[in-house]
């Protein structure tokens, strides 16, 4: 059984939250849970609640259990950037991008 949960436009880049989901890739779901409560990264606490909702979703609309439950996978895309200026020296500017990124974790069931 496959369960998914999708959060879209967190305020991190996919590049820095690739490194986080590289860590939790295949691990039990609650495992992966507490690994992210103590890491320091700021994609850490999107990532967590991401897993945590597809786990309430795992239980409420299929019934199944918490501790059967692994990361399949897990993916972080690009989404939408902010882009604007601020001016620099000698009448040039310099861009400022800010990135954001959508976050997809697909649970499975362990036999």
């Amino acid at each position: 059984m496959e369960v998914r949960a999708i959060t879209k436009y967190v305020g991190v880049s996919p590049q820095k939250t690739r490194w986080v989901i590289d860590q939790v890739r295949g691990m039990n779901a609650e495992q992966a849970l507490g690994m992210l409560r103590y890491m320091t990264q700021s994609a850490a606490q999107p990532v967590a609640k991401t897993i945590a909702s597809a786990l309430a979703n795992a239980e409420e609309n299929f019934g199944l259990a918490r501790e059967d439950m692994y990361v399949a996978t897990i993916t972080a895309d690009g989404a939408p950037v902010r882009r604007w200026r601020r001016f620099g020296a000698r009448g040039r500017f310099k861009p400022i991008i800010r990135r954001s990124s959508h976050i997809t974790v697909v649970l499975e069931e362990r036999a």
